[in-house]
């Protein structure tokens, strides 16, 4: 394996010029930059990452902590924030927290203990205050799709609030007043204001919330399919459906249509995130657009900004959902 030594020689350069060169150092002239870089492509050189990151008191490399692995959502975002990194020369090092705060806090550490120069968060579980205090040590963090006021400029989220009402006046402003509701687990803040959206657009319609209309689940299909096979059992009249996610919304239509319910004629359903399948459900699943690649990738910028003293990157630290119509929601004419 080639040494810096070699480099160094092979350039007719010093050690110290070659060690600028590949740390990106602006004081040093293109010609001497282009006898470097000859030199390390004919030897074949590989920089010590270890050395570098002592040198230079950086890793170059970026946490990424997610609630999960599997699934469109998180695949979308994942692959975003990696995009993004290694366009700027970073490395990002993954862990999953599963919704569980003693994995959560586990896989912050994990990354902090891996010398990450900073850390992209989606966290469920972990308290506020554990974040708030972690704001307060060295490492920078970025939080997506969470907001806490007491480290709002730390947090790049959508207003989910927002976008559970969007979803359900859509919905109402079709006809229809019977709306069941399928949830996300009601303990993770995201389900909490989805859910807090819907009941404030059935309240402006004069429209009073029905318990027995509503299916907590677990943002997977199987949860939209129990909670579809629970409307059914239980037979609650309604025209409508909100899923705080498509995921689940996919599961009923799949009961729907093994029930003999006609989507959308007998039963409208929406959905929320617009993740890439739904153009492709039958029919096509009219949804709530939740942009979490601009999400990530505002996350980075915001990393690279802040830990990497990036310039010229303004931050938007919250997005708008709007809703994406397609054929899966029908007007339902007034009696």
């Amino acid at each position: 394996m080639a040494t810096i030594y070699e480099v160094s020689a092979l350039s007719g350069v010093s050690k110290s010029t070659v060690s600028r060169v590949l740390n990106d150092h602006a004081n040093v002239s293109e010609k001497t930059k282009q006898k470097v870089m000859d030199a390390v492509k004919q030897l074949h050189y590989r920089p010590n990452s270890t050395a570098r990151s002592l040198a230079t008191n950086r890793s170059n490399s970026v946490g990424v902590l997610v609630s999960e692995l599997h699934g469109p959502f998180y695949g979308d975002m994942l692959t975003a924030i990696e995009i993004k990194l290694r366009a700027a020369g970073k490395h990002a090092i993954i862990a999953a927290g599963h919704s569980d705060a003693a994995s959560e806090i586990d896989g912050i550490e994990f990354l902090i203990e891996r010398s990450c120069d900073a850390l992209i968060l989606h966290v469920d579980a972990v308290s506020d205050e554990y974040l708030i205090g972690l704001s307060k040590n060295s490492i920078p963090f970025v939080l997506i799709n969470r907001y806490i006021e007491e480290i709002k400029e730390n947090c790049i989220c959508l207003d989910n609030e927002l976008g559970g009402y969007l979803a359900s006046k859509y919905l109402i402003d079709q006809g229809h007043r019977d709306i069941a509701y399928i949830s996300g687990p009601l303990w993770k803040k995201d389900a909490g204001d989805r859910i807090s959206g819907h009941k404030r657009a059935l309240a402006e319609a004069n429209i009073d919330f029905n318990a027995q209309l509503l299916f907590e689940a677990d943002f997977k299909v199987k949860g939209g399919c129990d909670g579809m096979s629970y409307f059914i059992a239980q037979k609650q009249k309604f025209t409508a459906l909100a899923c705080a996610n498509d995921e689940m919304a996919s599961g009923a239509m799949k009961v729907a249509r093994e029930n003999g319910i006609k989507v959308p004629s007998d039963c409208s359903i929406i959905g929320f995130d617009n993740v890439f399948f739904t153009e492709y459900l039958y029919p096509q699943l009219t949804t709530v657009n939740f942009p979490i690649k601009e999400i990530a990738l505002m996350a980075v910028r915001w990393i690279l900004k802040n830990e990497y003293k990036t310039k010229d990157f303004n931050i938007n630290n919250v997005f708008e959902p709007t809703i994406i119509a397609r054929e899966s929601v029908q007007y339902l004419p007034s009696k």
